[in-house]
């Protein structure tokens, strides 16, 4: 186990989850229930990492009242925050639930960093970073707020790098492109932002193997493509095995947060050296979990250990 998990947020959100009977766009939906919970990708990283024993620092910008809202939930969760004040208020992301389970995601594009407080927060980092022994895990997850330099994360990954620590970045399209550059140590693209980046359909196996060995050669160091109902493609770097692993069918709640809690699981695994088969069946046992979980990230450990079981493995290159 690593020091500490860092999970690094430059975008995070309140998640504000609503539930309807039957959405009706153009019309008056009056809600059944709605529930407020610390959100963006990073903090639902930091909220199963808990659920499996670490004690994850979560890392990002807070602005205005919701993000006054942000660190105090995540501080009642028992989660340890390095906040960084910003000027902007902190978004606010709307999941909108219907009786027959249908999601709606109306998602906030986050206010612009000033130039001064993205600098402060890779400085911030920087020092965090420094301060640890070598060995521990940066999860950076997320978009990045409107206006951001496309190469942040590529910036933050030789942050991690130089401080003799491992990157596992989760985020799509052209900070993702940038960063690879830099050779995260770990990514995981869905089916869409690995078609976007290769430029090459995914249709089956062959083909996300093919994406996976292109995300290799651009770059990362290891690369999951989540494939949905189709389970989890698992390459894991230049010279070494491809892997596929298929979780049993679930009826879920909402799978907002699922690719978060998949990524927990790797970063967990990785950190306590788990064998490959041990690893993929607790990555896609953690994503399968959330999908059953009250709100994000908030997943319950006998849901892991119950799917882990049930979770085909195999090797297949």
């Amino acid at each position: 186990m690593p020091n500490t998990f860092f999970c690094v947020s430059a975008n995070p959100a309140i998640d504000k989850r609503i539930r309807v009977p039957k959405l009706e766009p153009g019309t008056v939906n009056r809600a059944s229930d709605v529930h407020s919970a610390p959100g963006g990708k990073a903090a639902h990283v930091a909220m199963v990492l808990q659920v499996l024993g670490a004690d994850p620092l979560w890392i990002g910008t807070a602005g205005g009242r919701t993000g006054e809202e942000l660190i105090d939930g995540l501080t009642a969760l028992g989660i340890r925050t390095q906040p960084l004040k910003v000027a902007a208020e902190t978004r606010v992301n709307l999941e909108i639930i219907d009786e027959q389970g249908c999601v709606t995601e109306l998602l906030e594009p986050g206010s612009a960093l000033r130039e001064k407080e993205s600098e402060d927060f890779l400085s911030a980092c920087e020092k965090l970073f420094s301060a640890e022994k070598k060995g521990s895990i940066v999860v950076a997850s997320g978009s990045l707020p409107s206006g951001t330099e496309q190469n942040f994360y590529a910036e933050l990954t030789e942050l991690v790098h130089r401080a003799g620590h491992r990157m596992f970045l989760d985020t799509s399209g052209e900070p993702l492109r940038a960063a690879l550059g830099s050779r995260p140590d770990f990514i995981k693209p869905n089916r869409s932002e690995t078609e976007h980046l290769t430029g090459a359909r995914i249709v089956d196996r062959s083909s996300a193997q093919e994406s996976a060995e292109e995300l290799i050669r651009l770059g990362a160091q290891s690369a999951v493509i989540s494939l949905g109902h189709d389970g989890l493609l698992w390459h894991q770097g230049t010279g070494q095995g491809v892997y596929h692993a298929q979780p049993e069918e679930v009826k879920a709640r909402s799978t907002v947060g699922c690719g978060d809690a998949t990524v927990a699981g790797f970063a967990y695994a990785a950190a306590m050296n788990l064998e490959v088969d041990r690893t993929l069946r607790l990555a896609a046992a953690c994503g399968a979990g959330n999908c059953l979980a009250d709100s994000p990230g908030r997943l319950n450990k006998n849901d892991i250990h119950r799917f882990e079981s049930g979770i085909r493995v195999e090797r297949i290159a």
